[in-house]
């Protein structure tokens, strides 16, 4: 006899399935990451560097940012869930959700005065 979840007991189950999602980390981002911002509807496009740490799933590091005429340099705090790093600046002006994949991530990201940015990284 088999027993039914219903309710109370799935929605438990699915909590827990999001639970480990989250904090399941699967890469490491440490080092430094050198690449691209682009913006369809802002100024255009410019250089990004990243400088990061990470210890467990917790990220901290630094921003350069040429193309903004250093106003968006800076600390970068984040957080890694399984291959995606979420990060943003110390007054959430320039923020970003990458995909790593190796020494490679890229996503989408906002930077103050330019809007929603692709933001294209590889680690050197």
């Amino acid at each position: 006899m088999g027993l039914a979840c219903h309710g109370a007991c799935a929605r438990e189950l699915s909590a827990q399935k999001d639970w480990i999602d989250q904090t399941l980390v699967t890469v490491d981002v440490t080092g430094i990451w050198e690449g691209d911002i682009h913006s369809a509807t802002g100024p255009g496009g410019g250089g990004l560097a990243l400088t990061l740490q990470q210890k467990g799933a917790k990220v901290v590091g630094t921003s350069r940012l040429p193309a903004t005429g250093g106003q968006n340099n800076g600390t970068v705090e984040g957080t890694v869930s399984g291959d995606t790093l979420r990060f943003h600046d110390e007054r959430r002006a320039f923020t970003g959700e990458l995909q790593v994949n190796g020494d490679d991530m890229m996503g989408p990201g906002t930077l103050q005065n330019w809007g929603r940015i692709t933001i294209t990284l590889h680690r050197r």
